[in-house]
C-alpha cells in the first residue's frame, strides 16, 4: 500500500510537502520523518526546485504534534526503543530544516505544536494565519519541549519563552511573531494565493503583496510580571512569585503550572536555562535528545499520555507528585549522556554554534 501520509508534488518552481493525516490533526510519525527527509534531499540537488513549501492537509492545523499515543505503546510493549529512533531522525530533520539551502517556507495555519513547531519554525519564512495556535505543550504529558523547542524559546524576548514552555499556553498569530516563532501573517483566506505565487516567484517577492499587520495579541501587555516572575532561580520560586504578584493572569498562570508534571517543570526551565547563549541549534537538540530518551525511564510521561490522549480521565497521577519532591540530582540524570544510540546533529561548518 502507497504511504500517503505526507503528499509530495512539485508545481512551477516550488516543491510542496502536504502533511496528510488529517484526522489525527496530522500528526507526526517516523514514516512522516522519513518522507520529508527524502524529499528535501531530493529537491536539494534539483535546480528545478527553488522554494520548498510545508502545509497541512484539512482545515484544523498543520499539525499538532508527534504521534504521542504509539509513543505510550512503545514505552510499555518495548521499553521506548522505537520512540528513540524516532526522534533521533526527528531531531536531524529539524536541524536541516533549519540550515536548508532553498527557501523553506511553513504555513503555520491552525493549530501547530510539539513536532508541527519542529517541522516548521526553524525554516527561514514562516508564515502565521488569524487561525494560528502555536504551542509546546509537553509538561501537560510528562514531558520536556523538544524538536529544537527550548532553542527557539529560549531566544523569545525576556522571559516569554519560560512562560509559554511551562504553562505550555498555545498563542496565537501576533504572539507567535513577538517571540520569534513565525516571520509574517498572512490572512487565512489569501494562504492559497500566496502559495500559487510562490510557484512561480520567489518568497521575498510574493510575500509584500500577501503579508498584513497581525491583529493584536495579549503577551506584550503581560511582560511586565511575565519578566518579574519567570526571572526567578527555580521552578518554585515561579510559582511563588505568581501567586503574589496580584495580577489575576499571573495566579492563573500558577495555577495552570501546578497542574503540569513536577519532574517535567523542573528539567524544563533547567533546559531552558542551558539552550541560552552561544549553543548552536543542533547541540541544544543533542541535549534535547539525552532528555528526551530520559524521559523514557521515568513514570510521567507514560502517565501523562495515558490521562490526556488514553483515558481522557485529564488526571494524572504524577510521580514525584510536588515540585519539592523533585531533587536537583533527578534533574540533573536528564542531561547526562546515555553515549550509545547519541544522534551527532552537529555538521563541522557547525561546530562553532
Amino acid at each position: 500500500m502507497t504511504d500517503d501520509s505526507v503528499l509530495v508534488r512539485t508545481e512551477g518552481r516550488a516543491g510542496h510537502l502536504t502533511l496528510n493525516r488529517p484526522r489525527a490533526l496530522n500528526a507526526l510519525d517516523h514514516a512522516m520523518v522519513r518522507r520529508i527527509d527524502e524529499a528535501l534531499t531530493a529537491w536539494e540537488h534539483d535546480d528545478a526546485v527553488t522554494t520548498v513549501v510545508i502545509s497541512g492537509a484539512g482545515e484544523r492545523g498543520l499539525c499538532a504534534g508527534g504521534d504521542i499515543r504509539s509513543i505510550h505503546d512503545d514505552v510499555r510493549s518495548g521499553g521506548g526503543a522505537a520512540s528513540a529512533a524516532f526522534w533521533r531522525d526527528e531531531y536531524r530533520l529539524n536541524a536541516r530544516i533549519a540550515r536548508y539551502p532553498k527557501p523553506y517556507v511553513a504555513i503555520m495555519d491552525g493549530i501547530v505544536m510539539g513536532g508541527g513547531v519542529g517541522v516548521s519554525a526553524h525554516g527561514d519564512v514562516r508564515v502565521v494565519t488569524e487561525r494560528s495556535r502555536v504551542a509546546m505543550p509537553e509538561t501537560g504529558i510528562g514531558f520536556v519541549p523538544d524538536v529544537g523547542g527550548t532553542y527557539l524559546l529560549a531566544r523569545a524576548p525576556g522571559e516569554l519563552g519560560t512562560h509559554l514552555a511551562l504553562t505550555g499556553a498555545a498563542v496565537g498569530a501576533a504572539d507567535a511573531l513577538l517571540c520569534g516563532l513565525a516571520d509574517h501573517f498572512v490572512p487565512a483566506d489569501a494562504v492559497p494565493a500566496l502559495v500559487a505565487d510562490l510557484a512561480h516567484e520567489g518568497a521575498a517577492d510574493v510575500l509584500p503583496r500577501h503579508a498584513r499587520p497581525a491583529p493584536d495579541g495579549e503577551l506584550a501587555g503581560h511582560r511586565e510580571w511575565i519578566d518579574a516572575c519567570y526571572a526567578a532561580g527555580t521552578v518554585e520560586e515561579i510559582v511563588e512569585r505568581l501567586l503574589d504578584h496580584g495580577t489575576p493572569d499571573a495566579k492563573e498562570a500558577a495555577t495552570t503550572i501546578l497542574a503540569k508534571s513536577p519532574t517535567a517543570l523542573k528539567v524544563t526551565l533547567a533546559a531552558l536555562r542551558r539552550a541560552r547563549g552561544p549553543l548552536s541549534l543542533e547541540r541544544v537538540l543533542e541535549q534535547e535528545y539525552r532528555v528526551s530518551c530520559a524521559a523514557l525511564s521515568t513514570p510521567d510521561l507514560v502517565e501523562g499520555i495515558r490521562a490526556q490522549v488514553i483515558d481522557k480521565d485529564r488526571s494524572p497521577r504524577w510521580s514525584p507528585a510536588t515540585l519539592a519532591e523533585v531533587t536537583d540530582e533527578a534533574v540533573a540524570r536528564f542531561f547526562a549522556p546515555s553515549g550509545e544510540g547519541e544522534p551527532s546533529l552537529v555538521a563541522p561548518e557547525f561546530t562553532n554554534g
